[in-house]
């Protein structure tokens, strides 16, 4: 049997990094049935509206669809259940410190395969405003010109 290595990535949460502005990220592990691993092996998972909650000393990934797989049967797995992961004692009580006392959140970034192993990036974020929203694609945007601007110098354009 051959080991896969590196990382596969699976699904990623584009809008997490647009809606929150992301202080601390981790790489945990998760807990899954093998219906749940063969539907991801496909390559099929949103993560779009999933977060993660601390409870009774354990992180928990809800609202994260994975769907059911295909040749499955009655052993199939609900989409989304509440999924646990797998993270060090004192990594779980730093994170439980900073989202009681200043009211961060967990997102989920990106799920990927490492080394035949499935990951969840975690994120400890906080919420954007809408007005932090548009001052980031003001930014963009200010970039994105002088990006330009730089590329018609070097070409010898105005």
């Amino acid at each position: 049997m051959v080991k896969e290595r590196g990382r596969k990535l699976i699904a990623q949460n584009r809008r997490a990094r647009h809606d929150w502005s992301v202080l601390d990220t981790y790489e945990t592990g998760i807990v899954l049935s093998g219906t749940e691993v063969k539907s991801l092996r496909q390559g099929k998972a949103t993560l779009t509206d999933g977060f993660a909650t601390v409870d009774d000393g354990e992180v928990w990934l809800r609202n994260v669809h994975i769907p059911e797989y295909t040749q499955g049967t009655w052993t199939n797995h609900e989409p989304r259940r509440s999924r646990k992961l797998l993270l060090h004692k004192q990594e779980i009580e730093r994170l439980l410190g900073k989202v009681k006392e200043s009211g961060l959140s967990l997102i989920p970034l990106s799920m990927y395969f490492s080394d035949g192993k499935a990951k969840v990036e975690l994120a400890l974020a906080r919420g954007k405003k809408a007005h932090d929203k548009r001052q980031d694609m003001a930014k963009r945007d200010a970039q994105r010109e002088i990006e330009r601007a730089i590329g018609r110098a070097r070409k010898g354009r105005r």
